[in-house]
């Protein structure tokens, strides 16, 4: 390996990188969901945080290609700040952390663990002793004008598809956030009906059981909740009879409950298919902050394309 690249080479390297990471990904995921699973953060075949790791080690590995041990350390350690900084960066920016580690011993933050440092290690002893030296021959051996337009299509492919794919990640983070205000409304919502029920007479207040069973409902769930509870409520005679206050409250939180509604509709025509395919291609993705909703907005996902694929 002579190391001397161009900037040409560099970007086939990291395009090429990221493709044998996609394929690794996808065939360990499809095999252990036995289905297969488009993995990554982008719809095309490739993974940028597996050719930014390879491009890191072979750069930090420079000084020490003829000594496994450094090329273990410096390679490792490169990898692991690098998926660090990056996770740290995804979760922050879009609410979900697409992976996590926390079950993990030895990890930090979820981000980053020991076992996955020393696999970045391992990995890069076989890059600069195995992997790279065919995949620097293909390159090289390309011809000048053919690896410039090569590398000029695949940066316009894959910036597209980064932009795009992007965009799908804020609009589920944007999804997420309007769900969980949603819910937050139907909490608000149902404690006030509850407490005209209780004003309206005895017997018509939820049990602690059912009001469990409330708390831990989806948005879905709670939002024909509340409709049951105004129904109810809206042919009670005590509530009749008390004063205007309760049928103008009952009128206001009718208003409250379409709009609601509303919102849900709004969001399930807006789970377009870019959105869907960036769930169906993180299925180990978690949200610390969004959590109820993230699990039911890819369970909606899920569902709608079923449909799809049935009405087809």
């Amino acid at each position: 390996m002579t190391y001397q690249y161009t900037l040409v080479d560099w970007l086939l390297f990291f395009y090429i990188y990221c493709f044998i990471g996609w394929c690794i990904e996808s065939t360990f995921v499809s095999v252990k969901k036995k289905k297969f699973v488009n993995r990554g953060f982008m719809r095309g075949p490739f993974l940028p945080l597996y050719g930014s790791g390879a491009v890191i080690m072979l750069f930090a590995t420079i000084p020490f290609r003829n000594n496994i041990l450094l090329i273990f350390l410096a390679g490792g350690l490169a990898a692991t700040v690098l998926e660090y900084i990056t996770g740290v960066c995804m979760e922050a920016l879009f609410k979900v952390r697409y992976w996590d580690y926390s079950k993990q011993p030895f990890n930090f933050q979820g981000h980053i663990c020991l076992g996955t440092s020393i696999a970045w290690g391992m990995l890069s002893i076989a890059l600069v002793k195995i992997i790279h030296s065919p995949v620097e021959g293909l390159v090289l051996s390309l011809n000048h004008t053919f690896a410039l337009a090569a590398a000029i299509v695949l940066s316009v492919f894959i910036a597209c598809d980064f932009i795009l794919s992007f965009k799908a990640a804020l609009d589920i983070r944007n999804m997420l956030e309007k769900m969980t205000r949603a819910k937050e409304e139907l909490e608000k919502m149902r404690t006030r009906l509850d407490a005209i029920a209780a004003f309206s007479g005895p017997g018509f207040a939820p049990d602690k059981t059912q009001k469990s069973a409330i708390n831990s409902s989806s948005l879905g769930e709670l939002l024909e909740n509340v409709r049951e509870r105004l129904e109810g409520l809206a042919q009670n005679e005590s509530v009749k009879k008390n004063t205007s206050q309760f049928r103008e409250e009952l009128e206001r939180l009718k208003d409250q409950y379409n709009e609601q509604r509303e919102k849900r509709s709004d969001l399930n025509r807006h789970l377009g298919f870019f959105r869907r395919d960036l769930l169906k291609g993180q299925p180990t993705a978690t949200s610390r902050k969004f959590k109820e909703a993230y699990e039911e907005l890819k369970a909606a996902a899920e569902e709608k394309r079923k449909k799809e694929k049935h009405d087809k």
